[in-house]
């Protein structure tokens, strides 16, 4: 796997335990929130991940853009159906949002060089 997917899920599950290790009640239980809050229901897991990254990118959020690239991914969307998602995050979030849209591309092409 590529050395950034790597360095991104080791630093994420490490810091992870570390938080939930604290026990605190209302941090536990946003991360429980989020959890299920991405499980199938109405909306099937891929478009929920697509609304995950839209919404992370117009937010900026690397980490949050980076999960849900990995993620989407994983439930097998496709490259085209991610960078339209994409885009409608650059429309909504305007240039601000280009430079993380470079390193969403670039996290995409490392998660394909796992295949």
């Amino acid at each position: 796997m590529s050395d950034i997917v790597n360095e991104f899920n080791e630093y994420r599950s490490k810091m992870n335990d570390k938080i939930l290790a604290d026990n605190n009640k209302v941090i536990k239980r946003i991360f429980n929130l989020d959890t299920n809050a991405y499980q199938e229901g109405a909306l099937d897991v891929k478009t929920k991940e697509l609304l995950g990254l839209v919404a992370s990118t117009v937010l900026r959020c690397d980490d949050c853009i980076k999960y849900h690239l990995e993620t989407s991914y994983k439930v097998g969307l496709k490259k085209e159906e991610v960078v339209e998602a994409l885009s409608i995050a650059t429309l909504v979030g305007g240039t601000i949002v280009i430079p993380h849209l470079r390193r969403a591309y670039e996290f995409w092409d490392a998660l394909e060089e796992t295949r």
